[in-house]
């Protein structure tokens, strides 16, 4: 009687443990000794006793995993096609989101700034100024370019294509689609006047332009990318320029004036005090707002959109000392008031162009105001 034999393929594994706080050490640039000093402190009941040769090997251990799984990270979508390692889902997300996350301070530095070699190689000088690793901030540097390299030519929804692409959280994905959406358009972020301006200011102006202002249609009638604002709303913008006429800014002026005192006459006894020349401000101001408007047609002119908006808006008004509420009803006045006048109501469409243009401005004044 033959013997049968049956060949069985037998696999044995277990599930990969990674230390989270080891990682963000790793992602923070320390070195394995002063990750390991980081750890016995942390941990000084749990490791009481531990003989310090144990712990700087089980430190050693995680770093050699963090640099092979490393590559892995720079091509998140490759993931979901096999690991070579046995990680669990959530801590595959824990991973690329850490990975991925950034400092503000430090994007805040590589804002406006071509992501090019020799700016990675200018990081040094970041890393003092924000007292980030210079490690992190080369990670921080490359990811980003990395994003950007990746959706600069698709269609479609920013965000998405950058959950999609590197497996982000939704949060993450619209900080990041805000930094590429400021490095497409190349503002100008460095200047000495828009220095006191955060990252979270430029998050906030980005991602109420990026929704407001880009073409919702799938197929853009110019073929804009995600990145770029609407070009045909863009070229309606230009129709805004006959608010600049004589009769047109005294009716606008009329109708502010009527509409802020009867919102509240203390609010206008307030401001009238506050402000020498109410009427001066409403004009310079309207200028500055539709020539901001016309000057997104050009491309060089759009660069200095915040600028614009700290130099010709803000400053003004700061020089009154207004506290923000007091410029909230003037800007929301001052988009409201004109809407029954003839330049309006005899093309119902421009309001609707003024409005999506208004309202996203506001919020971007606002929002800088400090």
């Amino acid at each position: 009687m033959g013997l049968h034999y049956t060949e069985v393929d037998v696999f044995i594994g277990s599930n990969t443990i990674i230390d989270e706080h080891i990682y963000t050490c790793w992602l923070d640039g320390y070195t394995p000794q002063e990750t390991a000093i980081l750890v016995k402190e942390k941990e000084c009941i749990v490791l009481r006793g531990i003989h310090d040769d144990l712990i700087i090997s089980d430190v050693l251990d995680q770093y050699r995993l963090f640099g092979l799984i490393e590559r892995l990270l720079q091509s998140p979508s490759m993931i979901g096609q096999g690991w070579s390692l046995q990680i669990n889902a959530k801590t595959r997300r824990l991973l690329i989101e850490k990975y991925y996350e950034f400092d503000d301070c430090v994007v805040r530095e590589i804002l406006g700034k071509k992501l090019s070699s020799r700016n990675r190689t200018e990081l040094k000088d970041v890393s003092e100024k924000t007292s980030v690793g210079l490690k992190s901030c080369r990670r921080q540097f490359d990811n980003v370019k990395r994003v950007y390299k990746a959706v600069e030519d698709m269609g479609g929804n920013l965000i998405f294509n950058i959950q999609n692409n590197f497996l982000l959280s939704e949060r993450l994905a619209k900080r990041y689609a805000t930094v590429v959406y400021i490095a497409n358009n190349r503002f100008e972020t460095s200047k000495r006047k828009i220095n006191y301006l955060k990252f979270a200011d430029f998050y906030h102006c980005a991602y109420q332009m990026m929704t407001n202002w880009s073409c919702k249609n799938p197929e853009c009638k110019y073929e804009e990318s995600p990145m770029d604002i609407d070009r045909e709303f863009l070229q309606d913008l230009r129709e805004l320029k006959v608010l600049l006429e004589r009769e047109y800014m005294d009716e606008h002026k009329i109708n502010f004036m009527r509409e802020l005192k009867s919102k509240s006459v203390d609010r206008m006894d307030r401001l009238d005090k506050q402000i020498n020349d109410l009427d001066s401000l409403f004009k310079n101001t309207s200028r500055s707002i539709i020539n901001i408007a016309f000057r997104l047609n050009q491309g060089k002119e759009v660069r200095d959109l915040f600028l614009d908006i700290v130099d010709k808006i803000i400053e003004p008004f700061k020089a009154y000392k207004l506290v923000k509420s007091d410029l909230e009803v003037f800007l929301q006045l001052y988009m409201e008031s004109p809407k029954n006048m003839e330049v309006f109501v005899r093309n119902p469409d421009l309001w609707v162009v003024w409005l999506r243009y208004m309202r996203t401005l506001n919020s971007c004044i606002i929002q800088m105001y400090h």
